[in-house]
């Protein structure tokens, strides 16, 4: 195998690698996967909401920003403060890298870290679309 050949290889499987890992979530399988991470029945609906005017549900979704900081996953969790790039760090003592995968837990705990010390107005998202009186997703049939 040539050189050439090598170097195309590589960049198809890490193309097919950043598929794999990430997913674009479902309404009521994001709910259960709030549920699951202790997510009050109550809020779950808001979490829902946050994840759709953020993401899209999306969780390879990155967002770079004027100040150098970028959001990042399905909750848009920003490099400024919760998260570093390239190593573990922030309020969160994450990889920012690590919230764009399919694996959402470490994205909600982070999250909850947010909202308790922020609240929900942390996400432009919650602020315009979220946020009464826009009705909430229903998930009641979830």
């Amino acid at each position: 195998m040539n050189f050439t050949s090598f170097i195309a290889t590589v960049l198809a499987l890490s193309i097919f690698q950043l598929v794999v890992e990430s997913k674009i979530y479902k309404k009521c399988d994001l709910a259960k996967t709030l549920e699951r991470n202790e997510i009050s029945r109550t809020f779950v609906s808001t979490w829902v909401c946050i994840a759709q005017a953020e993401s899209n549900f999306d969780t390879s979704k990155k967002q770079s920003f004027p100040n150098l900081s970028s959001s990042f996953g399905i909750l848009q969790i920003n490099s400024k403060d919760w998260c570093r790039e390239g190593r573990k760090g922030g309020r969160c003592n994450a990889k920012c890298e690590d919230f764009l995968n399919d694996d959402i837990n470490d994205d909600i705990r982070c999250a909850k870290l947010i909202a308790m010390r922020d609240g929900f107005k942390a996400w432009k998202g919650f602020e315009k679309k979220c946020k009464a009186p826009n009705p909430l997703p229903d998930v009641s049939m979830c």
